[in-house]
């Protein structure tokens, strides 16, 4: 498996696999690489795919000192370069697209052609007249008591995230699903996600989202536990160039509740992008798939 030595000497584990438009998918906080694994093994014969375990996630071991959005960031800036990708489309779901806001924002964007987010907000707490973020968040709830409460009691705070991320009322149907998020969930460095909640929560970017110029598609899931679907309609209004989708069966996270649906979603918004090499995109514009809205 090949790994980025970074400025900093991190390394950065990723895999590299497929052919076509360089497509990076990006993780969520807490998880890793391996919950792409359907776009793994349903796009690789279209795209050229790149999934990062960012800085002290899954296989890339966090380093000693801060750990932050802008440093995640950094990283992928990093390997862009170092990988020399361009026509870029990336995958960001939860944290992730966040994490690529900032490297857009910081010099991704002029390797990039479009983005996917995937359920997250621009701001994830509540609070000073924002109430589009964590459903039940607080700006009263200091990052410090989030912090101790990772750091003391991760075997149970650990399963309660993984739990989260699935759609209410399809228990038994994600069981075996549910179960295994549980367990990847659970092998995560509890030091480095409580400094990296302290980072992610005091993000705010809704006075930045414009300086995102190439074209974005907003997915959610209808069912999600985490954010409302104003959310995703929120966040599409603060993008230069932006459409949403919703998937009825899914919760936090639709690349892995509907695998399949998502891909052809994905499949089909890269197809309404200017291929590599700077030609007229063959799409006709973005037309929501059945079954999405």
């Amino acid at each position: 498996m090949p790994y980025l030595v970074t400025s900093d000497q991190a390394k950065i584990a990723y895999d590299d696999v497929g052919q076509g438009r360089p497509l990076l998918l990006v993780h969520g906080w807490a998880t890793h690489a391996g919950f792409f694994r359907p776009q793994m093994d349903g796009l690789s014969q279209n795209f050229r795919i790149i999934n990062v375990d960012l800085r002290g996630h899954g296989r890339s071991r966090a380093a000693a000192g801060d750990l932050s959005i802008d440093l995640l960031a950094r990283d992928m800036v990093e390997l862009a370069d170092h990988l020399d990708l361009a026509d870029l489309l990336v995958v960001g779901w939860s944290m992730g697209a966040m994490v690529l806001w900032r490297a857009l924002l910081d010099g991704l964007l002029s390797r990039a052609a479009g983005m996917i987010s995937i359920d997250m907000a621009p701001r994830v707490i509540n609070g000073d007249g924002w109430d589009l973020g964590l459903r039940g968040s607080s700006a009263a709830k200091s990052a410090r008591q989030s912090q101790a409460a990772m750091v003391a009691n991760w075997p149970a705070v650990g399963p309660r995230v993984a739990s989260r991320i699935f759609a209410e009322g399809r228990e038994v149907e994600q069981a075996i699903l549910r179960r295994w998020a549980e367990t990847e969930v659970a092998h995560s460095d509890p030091v480095a996600m409580a400094r990296l909640w302290t980072s992610l929560t005091a993000q705010d970017f809704r006075p930045l989202l414009a300086g995102i110029s190439v074209p974005v598609l907003v997915t959610h899931g209808k069912l999600s536990r985490l954010y409302s679907q104003d959310t995703a309609r929120a966040l599409a209004s603060l993008l230069a160039d932006a459409g949403t989708v919703g998937f009825e069966r899914s919760g936090h996270a639709p690349h892995l509740e509907e695998p399949d649906l998502f891909n052809s979603t994905l499949t089909r918004f890269a197809a309404t992008l200017p291929p590599p090499g700077g030609a007229d995109a063959t799409g006709a514009g973005w037309d929501e798939p059945a079954g999405a809205q």
